[in-house]
Formats: C-alpha cells, sequence, structure tokens
C-alpha cells in the first residue's frame, strides 16, 4: 500500500491525483492533504479520504478547517503554515510525494521530499526552473526517484530506455516538446492587445488554472518547460525544440542517433501522467477513455511562433545564461501574469515586463535556497516596479 502526501490537494493535479487513488483503494492511500487557502474544498476532501494530517498554508484558514473537520467529525491532525507544508512532504505518514503546488511557494516542500528520499511525483515546475542545482542534489542526497507528472516531460520519461538517467549515453539526438499553442495559435502580433484574461483562461484542450492557462497562452509554459527539460533530462538548449501539436494527442518525442522517433500518446488528460507516476514500473487503470486513431484521423504539427509569442524565446535565453537567470525568468513573469489578470497591464505587456527585468536584476551562480529567495524577491520588486512606472 503506496501512502501519498498531495502538495495542492484542491488544484486539477491534486483533484487528478485523488480520482485515480480512489479507483485503486487496495495500492494507494492518500495519508497527507495540503492546500493554499481553500478550506471548504480541503475539508470536503478529508471527510472523503480521512487522511493522517491537512495542511492549510495559510494560517488564517486553520480555526475554520479545524472546525469544519471537528464538525464532521473527521479525526485528521491540521496544520497550518509553510513549516507545515515541508512536514506533509517529508514526514514519515507517506512515502510517495505529490509536488502539485503553482509558483514558487511550492520550492522549499518540494525540495523536503527529495531530501527526503521519497518517490516524487513533480507537477511544480517552478521548482525545476528556480532551483535546478539544489533539486538535483536534493534528489542524489535523498536517493528517491522522481517521475514528472507534467505530461511533455513524463512522455519524454517514458520514451527514453532509463527515463531518469537522463539522455547521457542514450543516443538522443533532441527532446521534442509538443505545445497546443494556446488559445491564440496563428493570431498575428496586432491582435494580442485586446485579449482579456478570461479569453486567455480558455485553453482548448486542457483544464487548468488561470495562472497556467495565461502561461500556456504565452508560450510561457513551453519555455518553462524547455528549462525543465535540461535539468531532468540533461539536455543542452539546442537539443530541445518546441513544436506545435494543435490536438494535444503526441505529448513529446524523442529523436535518436539512428534517426528513430519515439512518441508517447494519449488522451489529453492528466490521469495519465499521474497514474504512470503513482504505479511505476507498472501500469495501472486510470479512468482515461481509449485512444481512437481512426477517429482522430490526423495528427498535426507546425513550428512555434517565438517571434509573436516572445516569452518562449525569453527562456531559452535564460536557460543559456544560467545561474538564478532561469528564476528571475520565473518570478518576472509571474508578477507580470498577476498583473494582467488583475487588469494593469495588456497581454503582449508580459514578455516585455520580463525581458526589462531579466535586464536589470543581477545574474549570480544558484547555491543556496536563502539566496535564491532574495533573487526571486529582488526580481518580483523589480517587475513590480516595471509595472508601476510603465503601466500605472
Amino acid at each position: 500500500m503506496k501512502r501519498i502526501a498531495i502538495l495542492g490537494a484542491t488544484g486539477s493535479i491534486g483533484t487528478s491525483t485523488l480520482d485515480v487513488v480512489a479507483r485503486h483503494p487496495d495500492r494507494f492511500r492518500a495519508t497527507a492533504l495540503a492546500a493554499h487557502r481553500s478550506v471548504e474544498a480541503l475539508a470536503a476532501l478529508c471527510e472523503r479520504f480521512r487522511p493522517e494530517l491537512a495542511v492549510i498554508a495559510d494560517p488564517d484558514g486553520e480555526p475554520e478547517l479545524r472546525a469544519r473537520l471537528v464538525a464532521a467529525g473527521v479525526a485528521t491532525r491540521v496544520l497550518a503554515g509553510p513549516d507545515a507544508l515541508v512536514e506533509a512532504a517529508a514526514g514519515d505518514h507517506a512515502d510517495t510525494v505529490v509536488a502539485a503546488i503553482v509558483g514558487a511557494a511550492g520550492l522549499p516542500s518540494t525540495l523536503a521530499a527529495a531530501r527526503a528520499g521519497k518517490r516524487l511525483l513533480l507537477a511544480n515546475k517552478e521548482a525545476v526552473v528556480m532551483a535546478g542545482p539544489l533539486l538535483l542534489a536534493a534528489l542524489a542526497a535523498g536517493g528517491g526517484p522522481l517521475l514528472p507528472i507534467d505530461s511533455e516531460h513524463n512522455a519524454i520519461y517514458q520514451c527514453l530506455p532509463n527515463g531518469s538517467a537522463g539522455i547521457a549515453g542514450a543516443g538522443v539526438r533532441r527532446l521534442l516538446l509538443t505545445a497546443s499553442g494556446g488559445p491564440f495559435r496563428g493570431w498575428q502580433a496586432e491582435r494580442l492587445a485586446a485579449v482579456t484574461p478570461d479569453m486567455a483562461c480558455a485553453h482548448p484542450n486542457w483544464r487548468m488554472g488561470r495562472k497556467i492557462s495565461v502561461d500556456s497562452a504565452t508560450l510561457m509554459n513551453k519555455g518553462l518547460e524547455v528549462i525543465e527539460a535540461h535539468v531532468l533530462f540533461g539536455a543542452p538548449a539546442d537539443a530541445i525544440e518546441v513544436v506545435v501539436h494543435r490536438q494535444s494527442i503526441v505529448h513529446s518525442l524523442v529523436e535518436y542517433l539512428d534517426g528513430s522517433v519515439l512518441a508517447q500518446l494519449g488522451q489529453p488528460d492528466m490521469r495519465t501522467a499521474i497514474a504512470y507516476g503513482l504505479a511505476w514500473p507498472e501500469r495501472i487503470e486510470a479512468g482515461v477513455k481509449p485512444l481512437d486513431l481512426v477517429q482522430l484521423a490526423r495528427l498535426d504539427f507546425e513550428a512555434a511562433d517565438g517571434a509573436t509569442f516572445r516569452c518562449l524565446p525569453l527562456a531559452y535565453a535564460a536557460l543559456r545564461a544560467g545561474g538564478n537567470a532561469p528564476a528571475i525568468l520565473n518570478a518576472a513573469n509571474e508578477e507580470a501574469v498577476a498583473a494582467f489578470l488583475d487588469g494593469r497591464v495588456k497581454f503582449p505587456d508580459i514578455p516585455s515586463i520580463i525581458e526589462e527585468t531579466l535586464q536589470k536584476v543581477s545574474h549570480r551562480a544558484v547555491d543556496a535556497l536563502d539566496a535564491l529567495f532574495d533573487d526571486d524577491l529582488t526580481a518580483r520588486r523589480q517587475a513590480q516596479r516595471i509595472i508601476a512606472a510603465r503601466f500605472s
């Protein structure tokens, strides 16, 4: 029986994970559930799954969560705050950790799970982007496996002969990350000024939160995935290519030196990758309907438009710069996207804010978590100053 801690239990990854867990009560048990501030949703999950531990990251929600669980007769232990997230990740109540907290807030708990040697199912790409060297060091110290459950990296993992070993010695020419192109695929740059937050969040294929939906629309999500592929699989920037595949059926491909190209195909449903990570090296039923290739009939691919969607080349530039540049990129993006969702900036302003922040914040090596958070805060403040000066 695998005992699973789900960090970000009320989000889309968390609820998909719990769906898979519920299908296999003989194999999995959700022993710890954590959420940011969704008290009502977390309490409902605790009432259903009866975990040993529930964590609300926002301490203001702790009294209400306790009261709801007492009223429901649920004996789950309740903790609150960032340190409690780390305990949920590293404690002995779980052997598997699903890291699905969005943004930099998920970094300490992800590193804690890695250091503790847990089976780490990673959906928080910011932890890899911001702190790749620190994550690799934590994994080496803990000795546990990392299985990416972001669909693209999970696909690459499946297509490599030994996914966790990366491309070294595997005869790989390049990794091909597929992108849906988002809701504005094929648009010219001048049309993007009229994009509203609701338009940007209407992803054509995937159901996601608002921040990641905007990242998909700008292609920043794909840019972060390029950086993530570099860290997870040891691929240089020149060996990672993004191709637009509007059907979202081919989740990524690996091209080998002999001309072979291996691809992982499936419905656009995160439960496939999650089930793979939970059961690996076995395969289990995930509740995903079979793929009907005859009905699908065709698969289309095209080049990504980095000239119109400038976040993608900005991510490549940050990868090549190395050090804390990816962390600066991520922080500036989070601030720019938040400003867009609040109506303070327009959609095309997002890459401009990121580019200027990358230029103005000093670059240095990533060697300690505290210094990295300092850089993250510096980048956020710089982005906020740019937003206030240019768009207020």
